[in-house]
């Protein structure tokens, strides 16, 4: 099923030029729009709440990255250009294929950007990570099983963070 919706997706790529370009632009630099915005977040955050929601992000941050290290080597599911004849739209390194590390790294600053600083802004990165994940995927270079699994650990990493907040909330000291 990842393979059949990934071949589904990414048979639209070659048919218009024009939309090309905007998936190779969505897939390669839109990340760096959903991190400067939330950094621009958290610089505003600290300003008013002090540093515990900044804390907070960066730290389910560094364990969405570790999750997606834990399984990339677990993982032996290479590149869908490296298995399959697709239409590869920008060039990529082979290697394993999950997860996304720009899934990951999106949904987990989409989803601790909406639990730790501004649920409206967290709903609009969400939106970003889903456009960028679905262009990874029309560019030929992840399945659509990557970009789910990117966001799952990015739900794990930030359910994380908020599970130890509530313990430590109620720990006496």
């Amino acid at each position: 099923m990842n393979y059949r919706l990934f071949e589904m997706i990414n048979s639209f790529a070659g048919r218009a030029d024009a939309l090309d370009d905007v998936m190779e632009f969505v897939s390669t630099w839109l990340i760096f729009a959903v991190f400067a915005v939330a950094a621009v977040l958290v610089v505003r955050s600290w300003r008013q709440r002090g540093i515990r929601p900044v804390a907070e992000l960066g730290a389910a941050l560094g364990l969405g990255f570790a999750g997606a290290q834990v399984l990339s080597h677990l993982s032996g599911q290479v590149r869908p250009f490296q298995s399959h004849q697709v239409h590869q739209l920008i060039p990529h390194e082979p290697g394993v294929s999950l997860p996304s590390d720009h899934a990951t790294a999106a949904f987990t600053i989409a989803f601790a950007v909406f639990a730790f600083v501004s649920r409206r802004w967290g709903v609009a990165l969400a939106v970003a990570a889903a456009v960028i994940g679905g262009a990874r995927v029309w560019v030929g270079v992840h399945y659509p099983g990557d970009i789910v699994a990117g966001a799952v650990i990015g739900v794990l990493a930030v359910g994380t963070v908020l599970a130890f907040r509530r313990v430590s909330a109620t720990v006496p000291g």
